[in-house]
């Protein structure tokens, strides 16, 4: 369901899932190259923008961690000044429903509906593609919540194609501890050179997602004893299809036979974990409401990128 930006709105940020994730090569400057499939989910963070009449960035509340001047939704705005010689300010308000840290692309979702929302409230009229490059500069994650569709991915995770996904329930599992991302892929026994899928050649049933793996799993798994007891009882539950880590990790997901068996299995999970259902989405919420006349921009970019 589509949402409208106004200023003082609820906007929402959701979570994604990474239904696979393979490395499959490295630059020469060291990082790596993926293939993911994103898909965004129900469960979100959630944004309230303000009008200030002086040309100022402010972010109300705190945030544990996270000063003012690192929080990407600050740094999405300051960037969209700053391109588009902006003279108007804004004050945010960020309410954390997703984990930090966690797998979910908690906070590039919280910059791409600053961008997203800005780029309609200040009547900026970037294209789609424009705020996806802009979104680069601020994460590699970033650009698929602005494209705003499940995505087959490529690249740092920013060649995007639209994917076509049956509808799905899972079920999320916060494993309650910090997985740090370099540090995985750091790890020398982390395999870089699983071999490419083709998009032409791909098929996105759930069958074809359960064959798959993500390469960054089993170094979490050994690295971080929680993150294998999520994934093993997740995997263990009737009404599961597969269980596996979302990105570079905590969070793992399973994916569920129906809405029923998640939310059953939603309400089972040990008590040292936090967990939910959420229904699979093919749309961000605010794809309809933003860039609708970029549609076809962003579909070139994704298969210029690709091929």
């Amino acid at each position: 369901m589509s949402v409208d930006i106004e200023w003082g709105r609820p906007l929402p940020a959701p979570a994604k899932i990474n239904l696979f994730l393979h490395v499959v090569g490295r630059r020469a400057d060291g990082y790596h190259l993926l293939q993911t499939a994103f898909r965004f989910v129900d469960r979100h963070d959630e944004i309230r923008l303000f009008p200030r009449d002086d040309q100022l960035v402010v972010r109300e509340g705190e945030l544990p961690g996270v000063p003012s001047g690192q929080d990407l939704c600050v740094k999405a705005a300051r960037l969209l000044q700053r391109e588009c010689a902006a003279s108007r300010g804004v004050t945010i308000q960020l309410t954390k429903r997703l984990p930090m840290g966690g797998g979910l692309g908690g906070g590039s979702s919280d910059a791409a509906t600053v961008l997203l929302a800005l780029n309609r409230l200040w009547a900026l009229d970037l294209s789609r593609a424009r705020l996806q490059a802009l979104g680069l500069l601020l994460g590699a994650d970033v650009p698929v919540f602005v494209f705003g569709r499940a995505a087959f991915a490529e690249g740092v995770g920013e060649r995007l194609q639209p994917l076509g996904l049956d509808p799905a329930w899972y079920v999320v599992i916060e494993p309650g501890c910090s997985v740090p991302t370099a540090g995985i892929f750091a790890s020398p026994d982390l395999t870089r050179n699983t071999n490419p899928i083709r998009m032409a050649d791909f098929s996105s049933g759930w069958q074809r997602f359960a064959a798959l793996r993500n390469d960054l799993q089993p170094i979490a798994r050994t690295k971080y004893a929680p993150v294998a007891q999520a994934i093993d009882w997740l995997g263990g539950r009737p009404g599961v299809r597969f269980a596996r880590m979302s990105g570079s990790g905590a969070c793992v997901f399973a994916e569920c036979e129906s809405e029923d068996a998640a939310r059953r299995i939603a309400e089972t999970v040990p008590p040292q974990w936090a967990g939910w259902a959420a229904r699979g989405l093919d749309e961000h919420p605010l794809f309809l409401r933003t860039c609708v006349q970029d549609d076809k921009d962003a579909n070139f970019l994704g298969s210029r990128q690709a091929g």
